[in-house]
C-alpha cells in the first residue's frame, strides 16, 4: 500500500480538496492559459481516489499490483497534476510550470517515459480513446490472473464520441467487473451546455441498456463519493459506472456552472477573488498573492 498516509476524515479530504481548487487557480494564472471549469469540478473525485482509495505508492508508480488510472479527458489536466503534487509523485514547486515548453505539466498529460510525470500510464486528450484502454487493460489484467483494478474517468460532452460507447459494449460483452468508469456529468462542453449540443438523457438508462452496473450521486459529496467507490468495486459480474454529478468551476462563484469557463483561465484580478472564495487551508499555497501582484 502507499506510503503516504491516506486521509480518513471527511474534513480532511474536503480540506484537500479546496486546497487542490486553490493550487488550480495558481497553476492557471501563472500560466495564462489552460482549462478552469472541469479541474474545479472535479477536484473532489480526484481528491477521494488518490486520498484514500487507490492503492499505490508514490515512491514506485509502477508497483506490480498497483490500481491503474486513467484520465480520458485529458484537459482537465491541472486537477491531477495538483492531486499528483499534493500525493507526493513530484515537488510542489514545479506546479509553477504548467504549459511551459520543455516542462513536465504540458496542456495534456503524458507519463514520465514521454517526458511527463510519473503516476500517469498515458499520454491522454484525443478524446473518447480513454475508456478502450481502460477496457483492454482491466481485460488483460483478469488474464494474468492479477487483482490490480482498473479506474477510468471520462466526461459526459465525450459521451458524443462513439468510440466511447463500442467500449461499453465490449467490457459488458466480456463482463469487466474489474472496472468502474467515473462521468464527470457537469452537463458543459466548450461549445454549450451539452443537451444543447448532443443531447444524453437518459443517461443511466442508455448506461444500463448497455448492461453496466450505473450509480448516481453528487459528485461533491465526499462521504457519498467513497461509499459508492467502495460498492462498485465490490460489485461482481458487470463493468461499474458511477455518474458523478458536478458543477463545472465548483467553489468560485462566477465560474459555477458556466460552460465558457470550460477552456479559458482567470485573469489575475479574477484568481485573486477565487481564492478568497476558496478560503486557505492548513497546506501551504505554491504560489501567493504577493507574487501574483508582480505579474
Amino acid at each position: 500500500m502507499s506510503k503516504n498516509p491516506n486521509l480518513n476524515i471527511i474534513d480532511d479530504l474536503n480540506e484537500m480538496a479546496r486546497q487542490i481548487r486553490r493550487d488550480i487557480i495558481n497553476m492557471l494564472v501563472i500560466a495564462q492559459t489552460g482549462h478552469s471549469g472541469g479541474p474545479l469540478g472535479m477536484a473532489d473525485i480526484f481528491t477521494a481516489l488518490y486520498f484514500n482509495k487507490l492503492n499505490l505508492d508514490n515512491s514506485d508508480p509502477e508497483m506490480d499490483e498497483r490500481d491503474y488510472f486513467f484520465l480520458s479527458i485529458g484537459h482537465i489536466a491541472p486537477v491531477w497534476y495538483a492531486t499528483l503534487a499534493r500525493r507526493g509523485y513530484y515537488p510542489i514547486e514545479e506546479m509553477k510550470t504548467l504549459r511551459r515548453i520543455n516542462g513536465r505539466l504540458q496542456g495534456h498529460p503524458a507519463p514520465a517515459k514521454t517526458h511527463g510525470l510519473p503516476g500517469i500510464e498515458i499520454a491522454s486528450g484525443s478524446l473518447g480513446q480513454g475508456l478502450s484502454i481502460a477496457v483492454g487493460t482491466a481485460i488483460g489484467l483478469r488474464m494474468d490472473e492479477k487483482n490490480n483494478y482498473v479506474y477510468c474517468i471520462n466526461g459526459d460532452g465525450e459521451l458524443q464520441e462513439g468510440q466511447l460507447w463500442e467500449a461499453m459494449m465490449t467490457a459488458a460483452h466480456h463482463k469487466v467487473d474489474n472496472l468502474t468508469m467515473i462521468i464527470d456529468r457537469n452537463r458543459c462542453q466548450i461549445d454549450n451546455r451539452t443537451e444543447n449540443v448532443l443531447a444524453l438523457e437518459p443517461l443511466a438508462d442508455k448506461l444500463q441498456a448497455f448492461n453496466w452496473k450505473v450509480y448516481d450521486i453528487d459528485g461533491h459529496n465526499m462521504q457519498q463519493i467513497l461509499d459508492t467507490i467502495d460498492e462498485s468495486k465490490a460489485f461482481k459480474g458487470k463493468p461499474k459506472v458511477i455518474i458523478a454529478n458536478t458543477l463545472m468551476g465548483r467553489g468560485v462563484s462566477f465560474m459555477e456552472d458556466n460552460y465558457k469557463w470550460h477552456g479559458i483561465p482567470p485573469t489575475t484580478e479574477q484568481a485573486g477573488i477565487a481564492l478568497n472564495e476558496l478560503a486557505p487551508t492548513k497546506y501551504k499555497d505554491f504560489f501567493d498573492l504577493e507574487e501574483m501582484a508582480e505579474l
